[in-house]
């Protein structure tokens, strides 16, 4: 694999890269946790534009757009010259590339609306509180163990670092070499721990925060305590269920108060 991609121009690729992932395993995967999956992934939306995911043989997939640049990607200060962009890898020059227009996914609509995959399908829903039992006893209630906590991404963002960065299942067959090269040389740490998991399959980790994080602390989620129609939480599993600790090859956020 080379070090850089073997470019002849620039173009969109310089900005962005389009990716086909792997949501769930439909024979593995119960309805539930393909929802509770399909809501969180496509839930990620600062750098990625998701589209509606679909069935393709044995999987759950997705297609996206992560606005990641090329590292070799460089656009020059104004008034720097003619040409406001080009690659420092193979020297190119010109007009800065134009981008596919990033969708805008908004899902949170107000009051106790939201937009989740629900039986497979994006669906704008309400999702209500869970209703207190009046027979429950009185507890004191839970402290976010997120706040406060000097947890941070790769990018030294502080606060909910879990809620901010995701791995992706990237569907990329090593027979696409040009792509893979792309996906390899994205700009770190946006994208990056890049690696091939078999010869149909790579591995790739995004910081692209959450758009289900409450606009009033960027911590709390907003999906927390409401359920599904079907009676389901609506939060997806994964982000309830933290590691007790980690695989030898994992690392966790620093400064996590859950790990």
């Amino acid at each position: 694999m080379p070090l850089k991609p073997p470019c002849t121009r620039m173009g969109k690729h310089c900005r962005e890269i389009k990716l086909t992932i792997r949501i769930s395993d439909l024979e593995d995967d119960s309805p539930t946790l393909i929802d509770a999956a399909s809501t969180w992934l496509t839930g990620h939306t600062q750098r990625i534009s998701f589209g509606d995911p679909y069935v393709s043989g044995d999987y759950f997939m997705v297609d996206a757009i992560v606005h990641v640049p090329c590292r070799y990607f460089a656009v020059e200060r104004k008034g720097a010259g003619r040409h406001p962009a080009r690659c420092r890898a193979h020297g190119f020059k010109g007009n800065l590339p134009r981008t596919t227009p990033k969708r805008e996914l908004k899902l949170q609509l107000g009051a106790d609306r939201f937009s989740i995959i629900h039986r497979r399908r994006r669906r704008n829903l309400n999702l209500p509180l869970e209703a207190e039992s009046s027979r429950s006893l009185p507890v004191i209630e839970e402290e976010n163990p997120c706040r406060g906590a000097p947890c941070r991404t790769a990018d030294n963002t502080v606060g909910a670092a879990c809620c901010r960065d995701l791995s992706l299942e990237i569907d990329l067959p090593e027979s696409q070499t040009f792509k893979e090269a792309l996906l390899r040389s994205r700009k770190s740490p946006y994208l990056c721990k890049v690696k091939r998991e078999d010869d149909e399959t790579m591995e790739a980790e995004v910081i692209s925060a959450c758009g289900y994080l409450s606009s009033d602390d960027n911590l709390s989620c907003t999906l927390h305590g409401r359920t599904r129609p079907n009676g389901r939480p609506a939060k997806p599993s994964i982000c309830t269920e933290w590691p007790e600790e980690l695989d030898d090859d994992e690392t966790g956020h620093p400064g996590c108060r859950l790990v």
